[in-house]
């Protein structure tokens, strides 16, 4: 099993003893999920939260009208979910689907309570991860009312370096709120500039 990775992040933020690194491993689950498969789909409730090991998710919602409003990206070393839904219990709001073959490590609510009880210092890593999405979330959405698409895009490519070359464009698109078109125009603006 591919827990090295996991491992690394943890020690970023806590120090874990080595029975501590032998329980958190006892409470996880690896799962490979295929390209274009979901993780987590609008309307069911999200069972894990999810740290990549490899591959690219996307976090979107659908509206009524059947168009997709991806509102993140995720890649190795990152987490994805629908923490609302996993926290609450309650149907989830958005999708989580695979963009490429993507392999997790889960936990499931109840693994990361136990977690929590008998390795409090894994609440603060947690806390200190759901702290930097809330900043993050906070931040896209002044960037959507204070900037234009260019600056958008910009921030995009400073946040996600890699993702131009493993994403669809008109996913970038999406996430920036605008059309395929008007990005193509964007870039193509950014290399006349330089």
């Amino acid at each position: 099993m591919n827990n090295k990775p996991l491992l690394d992040y943890v020690k970023k933020y806590i120090d874990l003893t080595s029975d501590e690194e032998i329980l958190l491993l006892s409470k996880i689950n690896i799962r490979t999920y295929l390209k274009n498969q979901y993780i987590v789909q609008q309307g069911d409730v999200c069972k894990s939260v999810n740290f990549i090991i490899t591959g690219c998710t996307k976090t979107f919602y659908m509206d009524a009208e059947g168009q997709e409003h991806i509102v993140m990206f995720s890649i190795e070393d990152w987490w994805t979910s629908d923490l609302g839904s996993f926290i609450t219990k309650e149907p989830a709001d958005f999708n989580v689907q695979c963009i490429e073959k993507t392999q997790l490590i889960q936990f499931s609510y109840d693994n990361l309570e136990e977690l929590y009880i008998e390795i409090p210092k894994f609440e603060r890593l947690f806390r200190k991860i759901v702290e930097r999405a809330f900043v993050a979330s906070q931040k896209r959405i002044i960037r959507n009312f204070s900037l234009d698409a260019k600056e958008r895009y910009k921030i995009f490519k400073t946040t996600y370096p890699t993702i131009d070359q493993r994403v669809p464009q008109y996913m970038i698109a999406s996430y920036l709120g605008i059309t395929k078109e008007f990005l193509s125009k964007i870039k193509s603006q950014l290399i006349n500039e330089q």
